[in-house]
């Protein structure tokens, strides 16, 4: 059994306060706040209940920079200023708890519902949501928005934000050569559908004071991705070091990559051997107890993204720290367990969608 004991260290960011443990919370969908996109008190028990259960970093869930960008209902906002107040209470109570606080930035892009945002946009047109190519004014607009949802988030007290450049959204639809089929300044070549992506990122490093933390989110796979191409953008992000953290969602952390001439090794490993300096590295992906904790720290990360083991428990950190054998609890999981364990009526009927988490009542 490996030990946990590098879980309990603290991690310091090269900006901005060190985490207290190697427990990032993962940025996780909801739908629990107000359809003009203000925190609800259930969004707000939640987050609160894990900064309280001992994460090193609480992060919200993907927080939309444009209200063209929402990516489903009941989705916190940061566009306006109207989302500044629930946002300022949040952070206050996360940072009170120990825990470094972060706002997950996110646009939909082709993923947005139509019946939300009825006009959809994304790199080029596509059929199969009826999205339009956004004008390069607009792709402008969006990365202006990025900026300024960063900037909101700074004056709210958060400590940092992360990026959202994974899971099919607008940012990893520029990079991906099947959705993205643009030409100009932001489509053909890998440094053309990046262009968006470190164009946000160096804006917010801008607009943002020195001790504010940014970090990004990339997966490497699905949505038209290329492994060799996320792994040479995320090797320029580690190398131009205006980021903090890079966080890696790899739907499971002990996997093989899916194209066949990265095969024979871990997925993670493609990263963990990028040269980082000071940026840190972390990985989500069935992290469902303490041992897989300890493995991604063991194979070279610097902290482990906990997502589906955080909604089992609260205090998941707090109990892989006092436990080197725990183990979340067996799927699937009553609904009493999840309202006990802070979610909210919205958030329990999200869940019912995944298969086979929550239980059926009995009749």
């Amino acid at each position: 059994m490996l030990t946990t004991d590098k879980l309990a260290t603290p991690l310091s960011l090269a900006r901005g306060p060190a985490m207290k443990n190697r427990f990032m919370l993962a940025p996780l969908t909801n739908t629990q706040s107000h359809a003009d996109g203000t925190l609800s008190d259930d969004e707000f028990r939640w987050l609160t209940m894990r900064a309280e259960g001992g994460f090193g970093l609480t992060m919200t869930c993907a927080a939309h920079v444009q209200a063209g960008g929402q990516g489903f209902p009941g989705q916190l906002g940061i566009w306006d200023d109207r989302h500044l107040e629930g946002l300022t209470r949040l952070a206050a109570e996360i940072n009170r708890h120990g825990s470094v606080s972060s706002v997950q930035l996110h646009h939909a892009g082709i993923r947005s519902p139509k019946e939300i945002v009825k006009d959809v946009v994304g790199p080029s047109d596509d059929a199969d949501t009826g999205a339009r190519a956004m004008t390069d004014a607009e792709v402008e607009a969006a990365r202006d928005a990025f900026i300024a949802a960063a900037k909101r988030a700074e004056k709210a007290g958060f400590h940092g934000v992360e990026v959202h450049g994974a899971h099919g959204y607008l940012l990893a639809q520029f990079l991906s050569p099947e959705v993205n089929q643009r030409s100009g300044r932001y489509g053909g070549s890998l440094e053309n559908r990046a262009r968006l992506t470190f164009e946000v990122v160096e804006g917010i490093r801008a607009a943002c004071g020195p001790d504010f933390h940014l970090g990004i989110r990339l997966s490497p796979e699905r949505f038209g991705l290329k492994l060799a191409e996320i792994r040479d953008v995320a090797a320029e992000l580690l190398t131009q070091a205006k980021i903090d953290y890079l966080d890696m969602s790899l739907w499971d952390v002990k996997k093989e990559p899916v194209e066949e001439e990265f095969q024979g090794r871990s997925l993670m490993s493609v990263f963990t051997e990028l040269k980082r300096g000071n940026v840190r590295l972390g990985a989500a992906g069935k992290i469902m107890g303490a041992q897989d904790a300890a493995e991604v720290i063991e194979a070279g990360c610097d902290f482990a993204v906990i997502g589906r083991a955080a909604i089992l428990r609260h205090d998941f950190p707090r109990r892989a720290l006092a436990d080197p054998a725990y183990v979340s609890p067996a799927l699937p999981v009553t609904e009493q367990h999840l309202r006990n364990e802070g979610l909210g009526s919205a958030f329990v009927t999200y869940m019912r969608g995944w298969k086979g988490f929550v239980a059926d009542e009995a009749a």
